[in-house]
């Protein structure tokens, strides 16, 4: 992928010329939102062209509360690919720039996308603005959370849509956001990856904007194993090397599998030396009728030792690969008691949760089901 960063800036006084721009903010009802479009000068008459697009499942919401001149279009609650479709497909401007709803870009962004966008070359077919996150507690020394990494994370990511401008050329030529993804996660990578295909590079601008941590509650680790899904279309469509070209690092999908599998294992042997223990005082013959079918040679004591000792055995590595995932977790941490009890249960729950939305997405993508 192209890492350049644009330096179009002229220098000169600003003055409101440059490219056409419409800025496409898909929302979901944030009340962020509404600084969102503050930032941008939204209903103020000086700054670019807005559309908001409501996707908001159902028709009998309520109106968006919005300033004047910013058109609000409807997607029906079909995700954020979807919505900034309909967003960038009812503008007509040369250029689009897609904002999160729950970013708000910095003084001066107007003028720094102009100037971000006024002398690209005609082979450029994206800028992308700076991403900052402010992290809660920074000023008093304290070490961010989980949760606080991993937004802090979208400021090294590539070509995200919290603030990415699209020339309107290179979005026909790929069709824009492939909808088959349904959430917020890996659309814009896909959206990336296919411009560059189709012959335009992309830049990095010197606009910026801010992206505040948001408290998405106990489960919002579990819920983001949602995007597994995502990156099974990802394989699909750009090959087993697609994380390497989004410039992305090895996940721990396999390490979630191999604890999965460790305790699916565990539970399983454990079930069966209690079923055999069960039936061998109940006195109904199973075993010696089993060990009789089977031709074993054990007796029937020294083979359920050995299906007991085999539990511990895989009880004892799913115990060890879910401590070593929930430390990775807590070490860099402030280490409160609640970050610890929340890393604790939800290093549990994360492993499957991967590997089960990892097998939809495979299902989806073989059957062609959206969900």
């Amino acid at each position: 992928m192209t890492r350049d960063t644009n330096t179009a800036s002229t220098g000169e006084p600003y003055r409101q010329t440059g490219p056409a721009v419409t800025v496409v903010v898909p929302t979901i009802g944030r009340p962020s939102l509404a600084a969102t479009l503050a930032a941008v000068g939204a209903g103020h008459g000086h700054g670019p062209e807005v559309i908001v697009v409501d996707d908001r499942p159902g028709e009998d919401r309520e109106a968006l509360t919005v300033p004047p001149r910013v058109r609000v279009l409807r997607s029906g609650g079909r995700g954020p690919a979807a919505a900034r479709n309909a967003g960038w497909r009812a503008a007509t401007t040369p250029w689009v720039v897609f904002l999160d709803d729950d970013v708000v870009p910095g003084p001066g962004w107007v003028r720094a996308l102009t100037e971000d966008l006024a002398r690209l070359p005609e082979n450029v077919g994206g800028s992308q603005g700076r991403l900052e996150v402010p992290l809660p507690g920074s000023a008093e020394g304290r070490r961010p959370t989980d949760a606080e990494r991993n937004t802090a994370g979208l400021a090294g990511a590539d070509w995200i849509t919290a603030d990415m401008a699209y020339r309107r050329t290179a979005l026909e030529a790929t069709g824009g956001f492939d909808e088959r993804f349904p959430g917020a996660y890996r659309e814009d990578a896909d959206l990336a990856l296919r411009v560059e295909q189709a012959g335009f590079s992309l830049v990095k601008g010197e606009r910026l904007t801010r992206h505040p941590v948001r408290d998405d509650g106990f489960w919002s680790s579990v819920r983001f194993q949602r995007g597994n899904a995502s990156d099974a279309l990802m394989r699909h469509v750009h090959g087993r090397d697609w994380r390497a070209a989004i410039g992305g690092h090895p996940g721990r999908l396999k390490r979630h599998a191999l604890t999965t599998g460790a305790g699916l294992l565990a539970l399983a042997l454990a079930g069966a030396a209690a079923f055999r223990r069960g039936n061998a005082r109940g006195g109904t013959g199973w075993a010696t009728a089993a060990r009789i079918l089977r031709g074993s040679r054990l007796p029937a004591k020294r083979r359920d030792a050995r299906l007991a000792a085999a539990a511990g055995v895989a009880g004892l590595a799913w115990l060890g690969l879910t401590a070593e995932f929930a430390w990775a977790r807590v070490a860099p941490g402030p280490r409160t008691p609640e970050e610890i009890a929340r890393m604790a249960v939800t290093s549990v729950v994360i492993p499957p949760a991967a590997c089960a939305h990892r097998l939809r997405g495979e299902v989806r993508v073989r059957t062609g089901r959206r969900s």
